[in-house]
C-alpha cells in the first residue's frame, strides 16, 4: 500500500513537467478498451532527404524511404519496414478505420464485442485454436497478442518470431481471418458475452460514474457522448447476433484496413504474402459511407461539476476544444514545436508552485492534443488538495495571465529549447536500435490521422533547423490563441464530502471574473550557475580487475571496498544502465522511526544535492539525459538509474552528491506531507483501496509494519529522522555492488570510477539485513470485504509459507506459475465467460528466509464468485493429482525461450540477471544458457508436486470484495 501511494504521487507530480505533443494520443480516447491492456499519405517515396533550410516550407513532409507502401486494387493500404530490433521478430498490425462511433443505437458495444470474438474462432482456427496456436510458438496472450477498440479504430497486434519455419506465413493468415473470416459462433457469442460484460463491469466505480456523467458535456452535442467502447450492461447482456455480425459485415472490409509490418525480415516477402492474403477481400455492393462525426462548436462555457461517494481523487480542468492542427508541412510542424515548447515551460512552472510549502494542488499540467478525431482540445488539469478546488482553478488561471501579461523569459525558452534538441538527438542516436513496436505504433497513428512519418533522419534535420528559429513571440502568443472564449468546457470532479464540497457554478464563474483584476508580477527564474559538483573528490583505485570471457563481465575491486560489474554492450546507442545495492534497507530501521525511515528517499533522495534544491537540480540538467534514483527497500539500499555516453560524468557526479551531500529540505517536506496526506484522504474512499488493506494486513498477520496508511501513521514522519536514516544507510560504501550495463567505453569508464566511486566513503563496517519475524498465516484464514455500490466483486487468493530456495526449484514454480495462468484463464475467462482477466503471479525467495508466494487474483459478478472459485480449487486439485497436458507444458518451454531470446539483446534483461546471478553467488555465464536447455528436464510429475507443496488447500489466505448490500 505504502508503495502503491508513493508512485501515484509521483506520477501526479510527474505531469506537472510532462511535455505533451501535439501528436501525444495520451488524450485521445480515454475509454479505449482491451489493453491487455483515413488519412492516407500516399505521396512518393523520396530517395534523398529534403534540404529543410532552403526549401518551401508549405512543402509536403515526405514519407520515410525505408518504408514500402502500396494498395491494393481493393483499397487495402499497407506499410512494409525492415528492422533488425528485436532480432528475428516481426510486429503485425491490422488497423481498422472503424470504432465505436460508427455503431447503431441498438449495437452499442458491438464494435468492441467483434475484436473480442476474433480470438474465438475463425475460418482457419476454431474456438480457442487461434490463441492456442499462437502460444505453441511462444508469443503470450497480452504482451504479444492483443488488440484495442476505440471511438475511431480497432487495431490487432501480434508480434511474431520470425525464424520458425511457417510462423510468419500463419500470422497472416490470422491477419487475414480477422479481416473477413472471423466466425461468430453462437455458443462462443454467448461465452463472450460473459466476459466483455466483466470488462464492463471492472470499469465501473466513482471514476466510472463521474466520467459518464462528463462524457456528455465534454463531447456536447456530439454522437460520441453516446458511443463508448466498452458499450452499455444492457445490450452487451440482450443484444442479437445478427446485430454483431451486421457491424462485421457493414466495416471489416478493405478500403477502410491497413496492414503494418515492421520487423526482422525481407520486404518483398512480406509485399507477397499482403497480396496474397488480402487481394481477395471485397467491398459490399451496398457499401456505407464511413462518416467522420463533429464534435459541434458552441459559445457558451459547459461545466460538469461532480462529485461521488467513492472518487478516490479531486481534479479541475479548463478545455478549450479546437480543430485538429495539420501537421503535412513543415511550417505546420514547426507549429506543433511551439506547442510542446509552450506546454514543457508551463510545465515547468507548475511543478515550482507543486514543490512549495503550501502547494497549491497536488499536481498540475497542461497539453493540447487529440481528443476525439475530429476534434482536439488544449488542456490544463489539476489534482486537488483538500477540497480547495478553486484554488486549484485560480493559480491555474492566474498562470496563464501572467503568461499573457509578461510571456516566457528567455532563460526558459532556452532551456526548453535544448531540452528538446537533446531528446531528439537520443532519437538520432538510436536511428539502428529503434523497437518495432515503437515504429508500428508511429505508422498506425500515420494510417489513421496523417502523422507525418518522415524518419528520423529526416526528422531531425527538421527540428535542428526549426527548433532554433522559434521565437519568444510566437511562444508567448499562444496562450491568446489557445485559451479562447468559445468552445469552453470547465469539468471538476471529487469525493461526495460535505466538508470539501466541490463549488458551485456561479463560484467557478467568481474566479473567471477576478483574473485581471490583481497585479501579476513577471516570473523570475532563478537559476543557479555554480558548478553541479565544486569540489570533485579526490580519485581512488582500482585494486582488482577480472573479465569473464563467456558474458564480457568485467569486474572491479575498488581501494573503498566498493565491487562493480560492468557489461559494456552495443545493444543501444545512446544507453547506460547502472544499479547500486547494499545490504541493509527498512529492516535496519528500529520500529519506533520505521515510517520516517519508509519516506527517506523521497524526502531526502527528492530535496536535491549539496546547494541545489529539486527545482535548481532540474535546472541544472538541461539538455541532460541523465536521471539517478536513490531507493531503500525492506532489505536494501542502493541508485538506480541511466544516462547517455556523453552524460556519464553527470550521473558519477550526482550518484557521489546523492551519497555525500543530500538535502533535508523543509520546503520538500512539507509539501509532499501535504501532497501525500491529501491523497489518501480520497484514496481511502475506494472500495478496492479497503480490499488491498485488508488483503496486505491479513497475509501479514497485523504485523506493525505492514500498517495501510493513515492520518495518524503519516503523522509519525519526521525530516529529521527521515534524515539521520538517510545518511546512515549511505554511510559506509564499503559493502555496496554497483552494476553497468550498456553503450560504453572501458577505458573511458574507469577513471570516472577510479574518481567518483572509488571516493565513496567507506569505514568497512560489518552488517546485513535484519529479519523482522514477519510471516504468515499457516492456515487458512478467509476474510470478506463489503464496501462499494457497484455489482462488483474480487477475490485474491495468497497461497504463502517456507520453501527451500534453489535454481531448480525457483524454476519448476515459474513453470507452474505458467500453467496455472493458462489453465485459468481458459477455464474461469474462455469456457464459463465468468471474468475478463485472471492475474497470477509466484515468487521464491531466500531472504529474509526462504519461503513462496503464489498469489490468484480475478474480479467477477458477485452473484457467481462462489462458483468460480470452486472451479479454481478443482483445478489446483486437478493438479495435484494428475501431470498438465503436454502443450501447456510446451507452450510454457516456448514462451520462456522466445523471452529469453529477446532479453539476450536488452540492457534491461542483463542488468537484471547479473544482479539475480551474482547477488545468489551464481556464474554470471548461466544467463546466456536458454531455457531450453533446463526446462526440458522438468516434467509433468514435477508439476504434481508443485501444485501441491505451492498450492497448498490447507493453508493460504483468501480476502473477497462484496458490494455493501450483499452484507
Amino acid at each position: 500500500m505504502h508503495r502503491v501511494i508513493l508512485i501515484s504521487l509521483f506520477l501526479l507530480v510527474g505531469c506537472s513537467s510532462a511535455h505533451y505533443s501535439t501528436r501525444d494520443a495520451a488524450l485521445s480516447d480515454p475509454t479505449a478498451t482491451d489493453d491487455l491492456s483515413s488519412q492516407i499519405d500516399e505521396s512518393p517515396r523520396p530517395t534523398e532527404n529534403v534540404d529543410t533550410e532552403h526549401q518551401d516550407v508549405n512543402a509536403k513532409i515526405p514519407l520515410d524511404p525505408a518504408i514500402r507502401t502500396g494498395r491494393l486494387e481493393n483499397g487495402l493500404f499497407f506499410m512494409i519496414r525492415e528492422n533488425s530490433r528485436p532480432e528475428n521478430r516481426a510486429e503485425l498490425r491490422l488497423v481498422l478505420d472503424v470504432g465505436s462511433i460508427l455503431e447503431e443505437d441498438d449495437q452499442r458495444g458491438l464494435a468492441h464485442f467483434a475484436e473480442h470474438m476474433a480470438f474465438n474462432g475463425t475460418k482457419h482456427f476454431e474456438k480457442q485454436a487461434l490463441v492456442e496456436y499462437l502460444e505453441s510458438i511462444g508469443m503470450r496472450f497480452g504482451p504479444d497478442i492483443n488488440a484495442y477498440t476505440s471511438f475511431d479504430e480497432t487495431v490487432y497486434m501480434l508480434q511474431l518470431p520470425t525464424d520458425s519455419a511457417g510462423v510468419i506465413e500463419t500470422g497472416f493468415q490470422i491477419l487475414r481471418d480477422w479481416a473477413g473470416d472471423v466466425s461468430f459462433d453462437p455458443e462462443e457469442i454467448e461465452k463472450e458475452r460473459g466476459v466483455v460484460i466483466e470488462e464492463w463491469r471492472r470499469r465501473r466505480g466513482g471514476p466510472a460514474r463521474i466520467l459518464d456523467k462528463q462524457l456528455p458535456v465534454l463531447l456536447h452535442g456530439s454522437k460520441y457522448a453516446d458511443r463508448l467502447p466498452i458499450g452499455t450492461e444492457e445490450n452487451l447482456a440482450s443484444f442479437d447476433p445478427a446485430l454483431l455480425t451486421r457491424f462485421y459485415e457493414d466495416w471489416y472490409r478493405p478500403d477502410l484496413m491497413s496492414i503494418i509490418a515492421v520487423g526482422d525480415f525481407d520486404q518483398d516477402d512480406i509485399e507477397a504474402l499482403i497480396r496474397t492474403n488480402f487481394s481477395d477481400l471485397t467491398l459490399p455492393a451496398d457499401k456505407r459511407e464511413r462518416e467522420f462525426f463533429v464534435v459541434p462548436d458552441h459559445d457558451e462555457t459547459l461545466y460538469s461539476i461532480e462529485s461521488d461517494p467513492e472518487m478516490p481523487s479531486a481534479s479541475v480542468s479548463i478545455r478549450y476544444k479546437h480543430d485538429i492542427p495539420d501537421e503535412g508541412t513543415v511550417e505546420m510542424y514547426r507549429d506543433g514545436q511551439i506547442r510542446l515548447l509552450y506546454a514543457s515551460m508551463l510545465n515547468q512552472r507548475f511543478s515550482e508552485l507543486t514543490q512549495s510549502a503550501d502547494p497549491p494542488f497536488i499536481g498540475a499540467g497542461t497539453g493540447d492534443g487529440a481528443l476525439v478525431r475530429t476534434r482536439a482540445n488544449y488542456v490544463l488539469s489539476a489534482g486537488v488538495l483538500n477540497g480547495q478546488y478553486l484554488r486549484a482553478l485560480k493559480t491555474m488561471l492566474e498562470e496563464a495571465e501572467r503568461l499573457r501579461l509578461h510571456g516566457f523569459t528567455a532563460s526558459e525558452l532556452a532551456r526548453a529549447r535544448t531540452n528538446r534538441l537533446r531528446r531528439m538527438e537520443v532519437a538520432y542516436n538510436e536511428r539502428d536500435k529503434t523497437n518495432s513496436g515503437t515504429l508500428a505504433a508511429e505508422f498506425i497513428r500515420h494510417v489513421l490521422t496523417g502523422e507525418v512519418v518522415p524518419g528520423i533522419e529526416l526528422e531531425y534535420q527538421i527540428v535542428q533547423d526549426v527548433i532554433p528559429t522559434i521565437t519568444l513571440e510566437e511562444v508567448n502568443g499562444l496562450v491568446s490563441k489557445l485559451m479562447t472564449n468559445r468552445n469552453q468546457v470547465i469539468t471538476i470532479s471529487g469525493p461526495e464530502n460535505d466538508s470539501e464540497p466541490l463549488p458551485s457554478v456561479e463560484g467557478v464563474q467568481a474566479v473567471f471574473d477576478s483574473i485581471g483584476t490583481s497585479e501579476l508580477t513577471a516570473f523570475i527564474d532563478d537559476v543557479d550557475d555554480a558548478p553541479l559538483l565544486p569540489d570533485p573528490p579526490v580519485p581512488g583505485s582500482i585494486v582488482e580487475e577480472r573479465t569473464d570471457e563467456a558474458t564480457s563481465v568485467t569486474f572491479l575491486t575498488l581501494s573503498n571496498g566498493v565491487k562493480v560489474v560492468l557489461r559494456p554492450t552495443d545493444f543501444k546507442n545512446d544507453e547506460v544502465l547502472f544499479s547500486a545495492t547494499s545490504p541493509g534497507g527498512l529492516s535496519l530501521s528500529p520500529d519506533e522511526t520505521y515510517m520516517s525511515a519508509s519516506f527517506a528517499t523521497p524526502l531526502i533522495g527528492g530535496g536535491g544535492v549539496g546547494s541545489f534544491d529539486p527545482i535548481q537540480l532540474r535546472k541544472k540538467l538541461t539538455g541532460k539525459t541523465v536521471n539517478v534514483r536513490p531507493f531503500i527497500t525492506d532489505l536494501a539500499e542502493g541508485f538506480s538509474g541511466s544516462a547517455s555516453p556523453k552524460d556519464l560524468e553527470t550521473l558519477f557526479r550526482l550518484v557521489y552528491l546523492y551519497g555525500t551531500d543530500a538535502r533535508a529540505d523543509s520546503v520538500v517536506y512539507a509539501s509532499f506531507i501535504t501532497r501525500i496526506t491529501s491523497m489518501l484522504g480520497m484514496m481511502q474512499l475506494s472500495p478496492q483501496s479497503a480490499f488491498n488493506d485488508t488483503l496486505a494486513v491479513t497475509v501479514a498477520q497485523y504485523h506493525f509494519r505492514s500498517r495501510p496508511f493513515s492520518e495518524e501513521v503519516i503523522a509519525e514522519v519526521r525530516l529529521a529522522e527521515s534524515f539521520e536514516f538517510y545518511k546512515d544507510r549511505f554511510a559506509d560504501f564499503s559493502d555496496f555492488t554497483f552494476y553497468f550495463v550498456g553503450s560504453f567505453e572501458m577505458d573511458a569508464i574507469r577513471p570516472l570510477i577510479e574518481q567518483y566511486l572509488a571516493s565513496l566513503p567507506s569505514s568497512g563496517r560489518e552488517e546485513n539485513w535484519r529479519d523482522n519475524g514477519q510471516r504468515t498465516p499457516d492456515s487458512v484464514v478467509v476474510k470478506s470485504v463489503y464496501k462499494g455500490v457497484e455489482p462488483q466483486s474480487t477475490v485474491t487468493f495468497v497461497f504463502s509459507g517456507d520453501a527451500e530456495w534453489s535454481i531448480d526449484e525457483r524454476r519448476k514454480l515459474q513453470m507452474l506459475q505458467r500453467i496455472v495462468d493458462t489453465r485459468l484463464r481458459k477455464i474461469l475467462r474462455e469456457d464459463l465467460g465468468g471474468t475478463y482477466r485472471v492475474r497470477v503471479s509466484a515468487s521464491l525467495r531466500d531472504e529474509p528466509y526462504e519461503s513462496y508466494r503464489f498469489n490468484i487474483s480475478f474480479g467477477c459478478d458477485p452473484e457467481r464468485m462462489e462458483e468460480l472459485v470452486s472451479q479454481l480449487t478443482a483445478e489446483i486439485e486437478r493438479l495435484q493429482k494428475d501431470p498438465p497436458e503436454a502443450k501447456y507444458m510446451d507452450n510454457a518451454r516456448e514462451a520462456s525461450i522466445r523471452v529469453h531470446e529477446v532479453g539476450l539483446r536488452e540492457n534491461g534483461y542483463w542488468m537484471s540477471s547479473l544482479q539475480f546471478y551474482l547477488e545468489h553467488d551464481m556464474d554470471p555465464s548461466l544467463i546466456l544458457v536458454g531455457p531450453a536447455t533446463y526446462l526440458d528436464d522438468i516434467t509433468g510429475d514435477d508439476m504434481v508436486v508443485a501444485a501441491r507443496k505451492y498450492l497448498d488447500l490447507s493453508r493460504y489466505v483468501r480476502v473477497s470484495l462484496f458490494p455493501e448490500n450483499m452484507e
